[in-house]
């Protein structure tokens, strides 16, 4: 098995919903997510999967819809007084946090056609959230 990973650095911000610590309260990451890509065989270049083509289709995209926004559950009362104030956000349906985040971006690779194993999300120097489908 052969495995290639990329890490892709952008800051967010999010709050939790239904938490009684401090990050209940709108605060923002310097955020790491780590792709991490398998596959049996390399392709005719001898690759898992270049490099630039992560580059282009992930990356890209957390810039476009995650980096500097603020990550929100879709019901989070913020949002009107936001959305007035128009502050960049991204909206989804689970608590958004560091599990749900990393989990989002893996759904998005793998929508991509990506042979994606798993996401681990970075949301601070010490800590950090896997998903891997089982």
């Amino acid at each position: 098995m052969f495995r290639v990973t990329r890490e892709i650095d952008f800051c967010y911000g999010h709050r939790l919903l239904n938490y009684e610590g401090k990050c209940r309260y709108l605060h923002g990451h310097n955020g790491r997510a780590v792709i991490v890509i398998e596959s049996e065989n390399l392709d005719s270049r001898g690759m898992v999967l270049d490099f630039s083509d992560i580059k282009h289709v992930v990356s890209e995209w957390i810039e476009r819809n995650l980096d500097h926004r603020m990550i929100l559950h879709r019901d989070d009362p913020a949002r009107p007084m936001l959305e007035k104030l128009g502050e960049p956000m991204f909206l989804i349906d689970t608590n958004p946090t560091a599990e749900n985040i990393a989990r989002l971006i893996f759904d998005y690779t793998r929508s991509q056609g990506f042979p994606i194993v798993e996401t681990h999300l970075w949301e601070t120097p010490r800590c950090f959230a896997t998903y891997r489908p089982s």
